[in-house]
């Protein structure tokens, strides 16, 4: 079974979670939410979806997941004042496997300085952050790099979700 890592705080973008988790779960995938605390309760910022920490993201290991998804809105810069999600993130960027970041996603992948020489989008006020991180922003709904999958807003989600069952289907039929 293919195991998803979530890395995920206080005030996600609650359509930019739960979409990609439904068409995850759906698919048979093994979701794990990583966060600052076990057991916590994080909550959406506009529709307070409720979210429990299965698993502190210190105590987490890239080689223990398939893929890992970040979604956007707050969560991204409140975990990236933390060590260990951009730990987390650096790590599993180094590993190779599948990252799925939307939005405010890719304010990780800069504080994990995993965004040189990328090819990358997020929401529209990072186009220069990303740019400063030494990647080439590109404005559109889905950007495939690599191991690396970003999106720029909840608009782009339907697109998100098809690039990252493409890598995740491709990446499944080379390893079986």
């Amino acid at each position: 079974m293919i195991k998803i890592a979530v890395l995920i705080g206080k005030d996600f973008e609650d359509s930019e979670y739960t979409q990609p988790a439904e068409a995850f779960k759906k698919a048979g995938y093994e979701l794990v939410h990583l966060g600052l605390k076990k057991g916590d309760t994080v909550t959406g910022k506009k529709q307070n979806t409720p979210v429990e920490i299965d698993m502190e993201v210190n105590e987490a290991n890239a080689r223990e997941f398939d893929a890992l998804l970040i979604p956007g809105g707050y969560s991204p810069d409140n975990l990236r004042a933390h060590q260990g999600p951009v730990r987390f993130v650096r790590e599993f960027m180094e590993s190779g496997k599948p990252v799925f970041a939307i939005c405010h996603g890719p304010q990780l992948l800069i504080s994990a300085r995993k965004l040189e020489g990328r090819k990358a989008t997020g929401w529209k006020s990072l186009a220069e952050d990303i740019k400063y991180a030494g990647a080439h922003y590109i404005d559109k709904e889905v950007v495939v790099d690599g191991n690396l999958v970003t999106s720029r807003q909840p608009s782009d989600i339907p697109a998100f979700i098809k690039a990252a069952f493409e890598m995740l289907e491709s990446r499944h039929a080379k390893s079986a």
